[in-house]
């Protein structure tokens, strides 16, 4: 394994350079059953070694637990570092495991302010709007987000789950650095609109669930049977009962490519979605997440693989065969709106 760093990437026309593969921090404390927090750590300070400068995070982690662990790091490295959180999922006060979207002006406010004190920093690198809430214009929404930018408290926003329509109408009030979808072997939904409005207006794509929270890798086969209660992937359709039997058969060219090159699974499928930035012509800045050193090393590595033409008519064709939607509730997406 060599140590040589990942190339850069810029975030927006005007943003930071950043490692052209970032860090999704939300399993450290969330969603993905129990965490080893000195490995964690451990976790974030290799792939801050490797070049990985681009740190994703979000309130709704742990109900802010997962912005309040990331904070030692960040303030250890915080000329190093760039710090990406979101808001717009809301926890109601009279039922703690729902979540709601919200976009409006005095939310909004809040949640910066209580993101800013949880992750003890002045200002945040990257804001993103986490989900789409439709009865709030979306030009409302990114005006209040433009207000955080002039008063100091925000540096570049970012969109989260939004079509390429509602990506030009965010233009049209401010500048957006990024935008945030899933992106994989098994999602690709987002380049009917989103990515062409992207790249035509200097916006960089950052696949979340690069791996298909892991099921690309090979590391979990059946959600129901093979991960622990807690696990948030139980919960989604891709995972569990007969579509997940019949996606673990999809996998077959992505370990017929890995062995060809001499890589993982897990490695192709990244390299895959590096390769979207060529193919798109944009800048594209996956997001996997994480908890071991180890594998971040693995992962930071697929950024020097170089896909074939011909292993790209081996992998192409996954997506349209995958059974089951990514989320039970698909209106959480951009997917139904485009």
């Amino acid at each position: 394994m060599t140590d040589s760093r990942i190339a850069t990437a810029r975030l927006g026309t005007d943003g930071p350079e950043v490692g052209v593969q970032g860090l999704g921090c939300m399993g450290m404390s969330f969603a993905y059953g129990p965490t080893d927090a000195g490995q964690a750590r451990a976790t974030l300070e290799r792939a801050l070694e490797l070049g990985v400068t681009l740190y994703d995070t979000a309130d709704a982690y742990g109900q802010g637990e997962n912005e309040r662990f990331l904070a030692p790091f960040f303030a250890a490295h915080r000329d190093e570092v760039v710090i990406a959180t979101k808001f717009a999922l809301a926890i109601p006060p009279d039922d703690p495991t729902r979540r709601v979207i919200r976009n409006d002006a005095p939310y909004i406010r809040q949640a910066v302010e209580a993101s800013l004190k949880r992750l003890e920093v002045d200002v945040i690198d990257l804001y993103y709007m986490h989900r789409r809430d439709v009865n709030v214009p979306i030009e409302e929404t990114v005006g209040v987000m433009a207000d955080l930018v002039r008063e100091g408290k925000v540096k570049q926003l970012g969109l989260s789950e939004v079509t390429g329509g509602e990506l030009r109408a965010a233009q049209t009030v401010h500048p957006i650095a990024a935008v945030q979808s899933e992106w994989s072997l098994f999602s690709r939904d987002i380049e009917a609109g989103v990515v062409p409005a992207a790249r035509e207006l200097g916006v960089t794509l950052v696949p979340y669930s690069p791996l298909g929270r892991g099921f690309l890798t090979g590391s979990f086969v059946n959600a129901d049977t093979d991960l622990t209660a807690g696990d948030f992937r139980r919960q989604q359709p891709r995972f569990t009962g007969g579509n997940a039997a019949a996606n673990a058969a999809l996998l077959e060219p992505v370990r017929s490519v890995a062995e060809a090159h001499g890589a993982s699974p897990g490695q192709i499928a990244l390299a895959w979605v590096h390769r979207r930035a060529a193919v798109h012509g944009l800048p594209v800045v996956p997001i996997p997440g994480t908890r071991r050193p180890a594998r971040v090393e693995e992962n930071a590595a697929a950024t020097r693989i170089a896909l074939t033409e011909s292993d790209l008519a081996l992998l192409d064709p996954i997506a349209a065969q995958v059974a089951g939607t990514r989320y039970a509730d698909m209106t959480f997406t951009s997917a139904g709106r485009e």
